[in-house]
């Protein structure tokens, strides 16, 4: 189904997902996840048209890369080389760029009624990242789940991180502030100023980035976060009497909780939804002693994270 034409005048298609209680809507263009419903109830914020996609989006919804979150400098060095990219968050390159997969027209390489696989192909050079990449994710609904399956290739060492950047909201509006969350995450990286690790992984007990005990975003730092997390285990977050269980291959995830959406320049203000962005380590790059996200030729990436929704 056509959800609309980009100026360049590639077409974008909407996929509709089904299985039991849960329905999805994923785009081509971002390979955005639109919308999830939940026995009706939509959990994700997802725009009206493709216009609102092009130009009041904050990552809604999409698959970014070649690297998710932030990249000190716009620069890394790889095999003795440097290599530049785009600076879009301050002095730093955050997910993957100003032209990062989020913007790009995936294409359809395989459907059925519960899932879809979408490719992209990022040529050498692309954003400032070698070698060419190709990169898919499958979106998967198994009854009470949605499953995200990640997959990528390169002719020449890269660096990777791919993850989806969906905003959730489990009661379908209002702010997530009262939304409780648990993580199995005994350790968090604390940042500068310009939300780059330093390089720590600091123990979250006895601070405001303690969540192996629930409690509600809004209840610290009134509910100002935009962290990584290291993660031992899920993560759980239950509000309207509905839970999403979040487990991943990934090492890590960032938390979000939306506090800066412009009510103006999107169709949401602060606190509208929440990310729980599964990854690994933001601006690994540059920081050596963190898990590498280095793919070589003859690697295949793959990576898995699942929501599981339970009343």
């Amino acid at each position: 189904m056509i959800f609309g034409t980009l100026p360049s005048g590639e077409t974008v298609q909407r996929v509709e997902l089904s299985s039991g209680r849960l329905r999805a809507e994923v785009l081509t263009y971002g390979a955005v996840l639109r919308s999830l419903e939940v026995g009706g109830l939509d959990v994700v914020l997802g725009l009206d048209t493709l216009e609102d996609y092009l130009t009041r989006s904050r990552y809604f919804g999409a698959v970014v890369g070649r690297y998710g979150n932030r990249v000190a400098g716009g620069r890394f060095t790889l095999d003795g080389r440097e290599h530049r990219l785009p600076v879009n968050n301050g002095p730093n390159s955050l997910h993957g760029g100003t032209e990062g997969f989020d913007r790009r027209v995936w294409t359809i390489t395989a459907r059925t009624a519960t899932s879809v696989t979408l490719e992209l192909t990022s040529p050498d050079g692309d954003q400032g990242y070698p070698g060419t990449l190709t990169a898919s994710v499958t979106y998967t609904l198994d009854d009470d789940a949605l499953r995200l399956d990640y997959a990528a290739e390169t002719d020449a060492p890269t660096v990777l991180n791919l993850t989806n950047h969906s905003y959730f909201n489990l009661t379908g509006g209002g702010d997530v502030l009262g939304h409780v969350v648990r993580m199995e995450a005994g350790h968090y990286l604390p940042v500068d100023d310009g939300k780059i690790p330093t390089g720590e992984l600091a123990p979250v007990k006895g601070t405001d980035f303690d969540f192996t005990e629930p409690h509600a975003v809004g209840d610290r730092l009134g509910g100002a976060y935009d962290h990584c997390f290291v993660l031992d285990g899920g993560v759980e977050v239950t509000a309207g009497g509905l839970t999403m269980r979040v487990t991943t291959t990934e090492p890590a995830v960032q938390f979000y909780a939306g506090g800066m959406l412009d009510g103006v320049a999107t169709p949401y203000g602060p606190f509208a939804g929440l990310c729980l962005e599964t990854q690994h380590f933001p601006d690994s790059p540059n920081q050596p002693h963190f898990p590498s996200t280095v793919l070589r030729p003859g690697e295949r990436h793959t990576s898995s994270t699942a929501y599981r929704f339970t009343a």
